[in-house]
């Protein structure tokens, strides 16, 4: 459901969010001494990985909903629990690409109170 193509680059962008969090979590709180350049790179990417899985949610359901009308207008005649089940299928990329969105900003959020606390408390 929400069509391999997007749901796996949706995937993926997961991943690579995990990953950078997981990375800035253990330079930002292992209490080590760092230079502030190392501290800050990656915290930028959480963001925009997460942006980008969103963006591709939505261009995941424009394109799911552009093949529903297109079957829809050779057919001519479609049920309304057809037409909303293809709506609803439709939207499961969005809301994945929401929810990515929305974990990594969090995540973003968490980790970039942290390293300001690290840098503006010297």
């Amino acid at each position: 459901m929400g069509g391999w193509e997007f749901m796996s680059v949706l995937t993926i962008l997961a991943l690579l969010i995990i990953a950078f969090c997981i990375k800035k979590a253990v330079d930002l709180f292992s209490g080590k001494e760092m230079p502030q350049p190392k501290l800050e790179w990656g915290l930028g990417y959480i963001r925009f990985f997460g942006l980008l899985a969103l963006v591709t949610g939505v261009f995941g359901q424009v394109i799911g909903l552009f093949q529903a009308f297109q079957a829809i207008e050779e057919i001519k005649e479609v049920s309304p629990a057809l037409l909303a089940g293809g709506l609803k299928v439709s939207s499961i990329t969005t809301i994945y690409g929401f929810i990515i969105y929305i974990l990594s900003y969090l995540c973003w959020f968490v980790l970039n109170l942290r390293y300001e606390r690290i840098v503006f408390d010297k």
